[in-house]
């Protein structure tokens, strides 16, 4: 039998294609759109990772969701740095959620109080996300936009207190493949991380509807 982790890492492959390369990801990695379509994409972050964060402490000790409560993922944090640098001290002025935004965090707030199962689904597709695909970014946002390497502006990105990204991200598919659930539950989970996916492709949806480009 597969893993419970290859098993979640295959059913979301598709949409996890799909939003690496939705048009305004194509358009910014491309080099076609500003810094401040980076900087829309780094706010509407922020209201997610402010979902997945605020509701950390209270999940450490249940049974399910606190093995994967782990600080030194914690990214809102870095993203305030990285708002400061590109917006300015007073950045939380005039800060906006887009309704796909809204929509996420809400869901991963849902799951935090009522489904902890729920809420590592959102875990997973986010931050491995981020310390896989998300220093794609971190290099293309360097490159065009003189972030000095490593620093602020793609803070976010920058996983400092984990040496080794690939061991820690076998360790965290031992989690997953530990998770304390039935075969119906773990159906849950997949088809949430299929959920979490299609969230943040929305997310993309609305930011390339602002920032229109590609033909």
């Amino acid at each position: 039998m597969d893993s419970f982790s290859n098993v979640i890492r295959a059913a979301s492959h598709e949409q996890h294609v799909e939003a690496e390369t939705s048009t305004f990801m194509s358009d910014l990695l491309g080099g076609r759109l500003g810094v401040d379509a980076y900087t829309r994409y780094t706010e509407q972050l922020w209201f997610v990772y402010e979902a997945l964060e605020s509701e950390a402490g209270r999940l450490a000790s249940d049974a399910v969701a606190g093995p994967f409560i782990r600080p030194e993922l914690f990214r809102r944090g870095a993203l305030e740095r990285d708002l400061a640098h590109l917006r300015g001290p007073g950045w939380r002025a005039g800060m906006s959620a887009l309704p796909a935004t809204r929509a996420y965090a809400e869901r991963v707030r849902e799951c935090a109080e009522r489904w902890p199962a729920g809420y590592v689904a959102h875990h997973y597709t986010r931050y491995l996300g981020d310390l896989s695909g998300g220093q794609i970014i971190r290099d293309r946002a360097e490159k065009a936009w003189g972030f000095e390497r490593k620093g602020d502006g793609v803070r976010f990105y920058v996983f400092e207190e984990i040496g080794n990204p690939a061991a820690f991200k076998r360790g965290y598919r031992e989690l997953l493949d530990a998770v304390r659930a039935d075969d119906l539950e773990k159906q849950r989970v997949v088809a949430e991380c299929r959920k979490a996916f299609a969230l943040n492709t929305a997310v993309f949806r609305e930011l390339g509807e602002e920032f229109p480009l590609s033909a």
